[in-house]
């Protein structure tokens, strides 16, 4: 893109976390580059809490990416069309959730809270969710996974 074809308004800034807000998906999120905040067009930041043994809905981001780096804890996700599928990711990972895949994240610790940053393709963040409440009781609490 040449310099003139920029915008005079477009700017680099430093964003710090907005207030928690509590996300369809039954999590705690603190929303940073969005829409809202930047007037980002096409990518959505934030980070996650979850405290020891919360879990989200079961939910798919329509037509969205989602990528996450995992900054503290032990998380467990159910991913799939039926949730069948399983995967850890540790403090220091990413994970990749490709568009409209059906997932449940869960903190797989009692005691340590688990924080992550998520980027997704949706800069309005919960305008994509789609929740699936058929799914939850495939995954019921008592059966995830715990580290």
């Amino acid at each position: 893109m040449s310099p003139e074809a920029v915008s005079s308004d477009v700017t680099c800034r430093v964003v710090r976390p907005g207030p928690n807000i509590v996300g369809k998906q039954a999590l705690t999120y603190a929303p940073a580059v969005s829409a809202e905040s930047v007037g980002s067009r096409g990518l959505h930041m934030q980070l996650v809490t979850l405290p020891p043994g919360a879990r989200a809905k079961a939910h798919r981001h329509e037509a969205h990416e989602t990528a996450l780096h995992v900054l503290s804890g032990v998380a467990g996700t159910w991913y799939g069309p039926r949730l069948e599928h399983h995967l850890w990711s540790r403090a220091g990972d990413f994970v990749y959730i490709p568009a409209g895949v059906p997932h449940l994240p869960y903190n797989a610790s009692r005691t340590e809270t688990c924080t992550a940053v998520i980027a997704r393709t949706d800069p309005n963040e919960q305008e994509s969710v789609v929740l699936l409440p058929e799914l939850d009781g495939l995954r019921p609490p008592d059966g995830d996974v715990m580290a």
